[in-house]
């Protein structure tokens, strides 16, 4: 792999997470703020809509467990963890105080109904016990979810533990956190999780426990599925927040509000004005292959193009995608071998002469390195006008 080659590897991470990176607005303040922060965020483009402090770090209380659930539904679709698999609880996660669902020392709980319990009754136990399972201790659990802050590029995020007790040097930005929302909510089952509003563990049993959920919006406003809750004293109130109502999604997170009710106006403010003020208009469809590209010095001559998560242009209400323009461009001459999955270039989307959209794309299969006896062969076949 050429310099440049790895240079673009080593930033598509990052362009990943910000998404499709629009030029189309400029971040507003249509809403009374009261709070310390708040962000409000596209889903499919990553556009920030309103920011307040966004990068400021505050401590990030059980919102900190969106990490936790992130790398469990990683672990889960890499086919490392299971939703049936039991867990037996330590006595470090039986010892948790604060929102629990009071797991007792050699309880076995699947995973399944662990998260359950960190997505509706946010659960500092819960979220411990899938640490340990994940990682084997706690301690190696938080590497891990600062490793992925690192990978995501978050620079106003540092983690202690695994469910947002407080810490020293524990801490989060509202726009980190939407960014992590975010992540999380690519995971389409995810929302089958943080969209209960009550549900039972242990039923059936003398140990019963009625979940409900933390977040009382996914009960009353139209399309919220999730996030996080989180409260401390320190911290105050706050909230990631997710709604979908049609093709569009949005993450709004509000941290450092002085009440519940005071929370709940900021999201449902900052996302009313999103459902009211925009449009999101998808163009093409999750790992949807857009073209080809020449391979030099490969077993195939040419390699497929996708994308690998949808791609939308948000516009204000009114305008038309019609003229919406896509441009595929390389960074360079692609080399065999080639990965799947290597970043090789971006679409870009252009609207009135306007960048409206970068969009990362990828190789949609491997290219293995051809031999200088294939690719002899290949020039004596191109002579002979027998190809």
């Amino acid at each position: 792999m050429t310099i440049t080659r790895w240079m673009i590897s080593a930033l598509f991470i990052m362009l990943l997470t910000l998404g499709a990176v629009s030029t189309a607005f400029s971040a507003e303040r249509p809403i009374d703020i009261e709070a310390k922060s708040l962000i409000l965020m596209e889903m499919d483009t990553g556009e920030v809509l309103i920011e307040e402090n966004s990068d400021e770090a505050f401590p990030p209380a059980s919102m900190t467990k969106m990490m936790t659930m992130l790398l469990l539904m990683e672990a889960i679709e890499a086919g490392d963890v299971n939703f049936e698999d039991e867990v037996t609880v330590s006595e470090k996660a039986a010892s948790m105080g604060g929102s629990q669902i009071f797991l007792e020392e050699g309880e076995t709980m699947i995973v399944r109904d662990l998260l359950k319990a960190i997505a509706v009754a946010s659960g500092n136990d819960a979220s411990v016990a899938v640490a340990e399972h994940l990682a084997g201790s706690e301690e190696d659990f938080v590497e891990m979810m600062n490793e992925k802050v690192d990978e995501l590029g978050l620079t106003h995020t540092q983690f202690q533990n695994s469910n947002g007790l407080p810490a020293d040097e524990h801490y989060a930005s509202a726009h980190d956190l939407a960014v992590i929302a975010r992540e999380l909510m690519r995971h389409e089952g995810i929302t089958s999780f943080t969209s209960i509003y009550e549900d039972y563990l242990r039923q059936g049993t003398d140990d019963e426990f009625w979940l409900v959920n933390t977040n009382r919006l996914v009960n009353s406003y139209e399309g919220m599925d999730g996030v996080k809750t989180g409260f401390t004293r320190e911290a105050k109130y706050g909230l990631a927040a997710s709604a979908k109502r049609g093709d569009a999604r949005y993450i709004a997170v509000v941290m450092g509000a002085d009440s519940p009710k005071e929370r709940n106006r900021h999201i449902t403010d900052a996302l009313d004005y999103a459902f009211e003020t925009f449009e999101v208009h998808p163009l093409i469809e999750k790992g949807r292959v857009i073209g080809a590209e020449s391979v030099s010095k490969g077993m195939k001559e040419t390699v497929p193009l996708r994308v690998k998560e949808p791609v939308s242009v948000l516009l204000k209400r009114g305008e038309g995608a019609d003229d919406i323009e896509e441009q595929l461009l390389i960074d360079e001459e692609i080399e065999a071998p080639v990965v799947e999955g290597e970043p090789l270039g971006k679409l870009q989307l252009t609207k009135d002469e306007e960048t409206v959209a970068d969009v990362p794309v990828l190789a949609a299969e491997d290219v293995e390195k051809a031999s200088l006896w294939h690719l002899f062969q290949r020039s004596l076949s191109r002579l002979s006008g027998l190809r």
